[in-house]
């Protein structure tokens, strides 16, 4: 049995029509019908409200369905992105940080009367923020194409 199926004979067990699921799930009526219709699916924490309210496993839900599935193999793919993606941005803020800091001490070497040292060396301050930026700008890059492809 297919989920939409399962759905349906679930709701019709308990008596309630697809406005009172929706309204208990806190979505339209038209979500409803389409899941009922195998138009579309809902995602992993309408799938985990539904196993509450009709005392499914979720097992059962997912395995009527591989589509349904997929889907969700699919979301939980999609979790770990975010994680990735913040630290490859931390690297391009690392980058613009290190070269706003080194312009900063040098316009005031510049303008004031200041003799502000950079520790760390000529390398680190050059060529430093460079390869922080362009190595989160490959790696964000890189993690946005695997996501397209998964």
């Amino acid at each position: 049995m297919i989920f939409g199926e399962k759905l349906k004979t679930e709701r019709n067990k308990k008596g309630w029509s697809q406005e009172e699921l929706a309204e208990k799930l806190f979505v339209s009526r038209q979500s409803v019908s389409k899941w009922e219709n195998g138009q579309n699916y809902p995602g992993i924490e309408i799938i985990i409200k539904v196993s509450d309210l009709f005392g499914l496993t979720i097992d059962e839900l997912l395995r009527s369905d591989e589509e349904l599935t997929k889907k969700v193999i699919k979301e939980s793919k999609q979790l770990a992105h975010p994680k990735l993606k913040f630290l490859f941005d931390v690297f391009v803020l690392a980058g613009l940080a290190l070269l706003v800091i080194k312009l900063v001490v040098l316009l005031l070497n510049k303008v004031t009367a200041l003799e502000i040292t950079l520790y760390g060396g000529p390398f680190f301050w050059n060529f430093g923020s460079l390869i922080l930026m362009v190595g989160g700008g490959i790696g964000s890059s890189m993690l946005k194409e695997k996501y397209k492809q998964n």
